[in-house]
């Protein structure tokens, strides 16, 4: 049973609940954003499985009694299936998520979270990762100035690299990425959902 640490909407703590009451009483939570970089100016992005789009490195909830750090560890551990120095990861923002989505049940799933958006440097090769294909279909590496140039709409398209698993075996493969391939939801804009996290990482780097 996973269970989630509960806060009020100023980010005090209240205790613990299970993950399923937490969307269904619409209880605030904290979740980390994971993005990896490398010293020569790459940035990760996940291939999603369910919508096919670039989103970041990798996610997901923070557990009762796990700190923010912690959760970034394991969740790209789960995800990527690589060891980062994840103590060693900066803060980029904290940003308050709030979205109600029907289920095909006639039920609402109610998200209210603090998501923890953070950058740490990866040092190994994209041939080492070992991808959890229930949670992803692949991870693209691009250069992060050329990403910001994409969402800042100086360029139409730029150049990649798509891990991705074939026959049990990692296979890299260039691709080019325009700005339609990134997830931004209605109401977002590119730049505004992932620019802080580039700008950071060229700070960095």
């Amino acid at each position: 049973m996973e269970y989630l640490d509960i806060y009020d909407e100023n980010e005090n703590y209240l205790g613990k609940e299970k993950r399923s009451i937490v969307h269904q009483n619409a209880l605030w939570h904290k979740t980390v954003h994971c993005w990896l970089y490398d010293k020569k100016g790459n940035v990760y992005f996940q291939l999603r499985k369910d919508e096919g789009t670039l989103y970041t490195t990798a996610s997901g909830h923070v557990d009762a009694g796990e700190t923010i750090k912690e959760a970034f560890g394991r969740e790209v551990l789960e995800e990527i299936g690589v060891n980062v120095d994840y103590e060693s990861a900066n803060l980029v923002e904290i940003n308050k998520f709030v979205m109600d989505k029907l289920k095909e049940d006639g039920t609402y799933f109610k998200d209210r979270a603090f998501a923890n958006v953070y950058v740490c440097e990866y040092k190994g090769s994209s041939e080492d990762f070992n991808l959890n294909l229930d949670e992803l279909k692949g991870i693209v590496k691009v250069n992060v100035n050329d990403a910001l140039d994409l969402f800042n709409h100086k360029k139409d398209v730029i150049n990649g690299v798509l891990l991705r698993v074939v026959e049990n075996q990692n296979v890299l493969e260039k691709k080019d990425f325009k700005i339609q391939d990134f997830l931004v939801n209605s109401g977002e804009t590119a730049i505004g959902k992932y620019g802080n996290v580039l700008r950071k990482i060229i700070e960095l780097i």
